[in-house]
C-alpha cells in the first residue's frame, strides 16, 4: 500500500527567530526554485503570522503551529481558529511534541483541537511518534496508534489531515530514524487507517516525516514508499536548505 497524495513539506519555525531574520527568511523562500508538485507550507511564531502572509510569494501556503480547542474568548495566551482563518492562514500543527511532552496536551485534547480546526476550515498537520523509551520498549505502534485513533475519534473527515510522524529521540537531536526505521513505521500507519478508518484515508492521507530531516538526508529519506515528504525543523529556517528538501521529491520520481 502507497500513498496517491501529492508530496509535501512542511517548515516548522517553532518559537525562533525575530523581525529581520523573518524578513531575510520569507525573500530566501521568496527567491528559491521549488519543484512544482510538491505542497509547501511554513509556519511562523504566531506574532509574525500576518507579516509572512503579506510578503510570502502565494506558492507556499502559511501554517500556525498550535490552535485554541473551541471558540475564542476568555483563553488567555491562546488564539482561535476564527482568529487564524481571518488572517489568511491555511493550516495548524496539532500534537507536536513539544506541546505533548512539554506543555502536557493529552490524546483526546489534541483530537478535540484538531476536529474544531476542521470544522472552522483550517487544515490540519497532525503529529505522533514515540518517545526513545518508548521505542526501546517495542511499544512504537502501540504509540502512534493510540495517538492516531485519539484524532480519528474527533476529525469528521481525513480530506485536509496530514499526518506528520516524528519520533520524539529524533527531533533536534540529530538523530534521525533510519530511512528503513521511518519507512516501518509509516507503512503501519497506513495500515492502521484502512483497517480503521478506510481505504480512502489509507491510500489519500499523506504520512511525513520528521525529526532532524536536512538537505543531506532527505533525498534518502523521500525514495521510501511510505514517506510522502517531510515536517522539517532547524532546516526549515534556512531557505536554500528548506528549499533542497522541498525539490528532494525528484528523488521520489527514480526508482528507487
Amino acid at each position: 500500500m502507497t500513498g496517491t497524495g501529492k508530496f509535501f513539506v512542511g517548515g516548522n519555525w517553532k518559537a525562533n527567530g525575530n523581525k529581520e531574520s523573518v524578513k531575510k527568511l520569507v525573500q530566501e523562500l521568496n527567491d528559491a526554485k521549488l519543484e512544482e508538485d510538491v505542497d509547501v507550507v511554513v509556519s511562523p511564531p504566531y506574532i509574525y503570522l500576518d507579516s509572512v502572509l503579506n510578503t510570502l510569494t502565494k506558492r507556499i501556503e502559511v501554517s500556525a503551529q498550535n490552535s485554541w480547542v473551541g471558540k475564542g474568548g476568555a483563553f488567555t495566551g491562546e488564539i482561535s481558529a476564527e482568529q487564524l482563518k481571518d488572517l489568511g492562514v491555511q493550516w495548524v500543527i496539532l500534537g507536536h511534541s513539544e506541546r505533548r511532552h512539554i506543555i502536557g496536551e493529552a490524546n483526546e485534547f489534541i483530537g478535540k483541537k484538531a476536529a474544531y480546526a476542521l470544522e472552522n476550515g483550517l487544515k490540519v498537520i497532525a503529529c505522533i511518534g514515540e518517545l526513545l523509551e518508548e521505542r526501546e520498549a517495542g511499544k512504537t505502534t502501540e504509540v502512534c496508534f493510540t495517538q492516531l485513533k485519539a484524532f480519528a475519534d474527533a476529525v469528521p473527515s481525513w480530506k485536509d489531515v496530514v499526518i506528520a510522524y516524528e519520533p520524539v529521540w529524533a527531533i533536534g537531536t540529530g538523530k534521525v530514524a533510519t530511512p528503513q526505521q521511518a519507512q516501518d513505521v509509516h507503512s503501519e500507519i497506513r495500515k492502521w487507517l484502512a483497517e480503521n478508518v478506510s481505504a480512502e484515508a489509507s491510500s489519500q492521507t499523506r504520512i511525513i516525516y520528521g525529526g532532524s530531516v536536512n538537505a543531506a538526508n532527505s533525498a534518502e529519506l523521500a525514495k521510501q514508499e511510505d514517506i510522502d515528504g517531510f515536517l522539517v525543523g532547524g532546516a526549515s529556517l534556512k531557505g536554500p536548505d528548506f528549499a533542497t528538501i522541498v525539490n528532494s521529491v525528484t528523488s521520489k520520481k527514480v526508482p528507487a
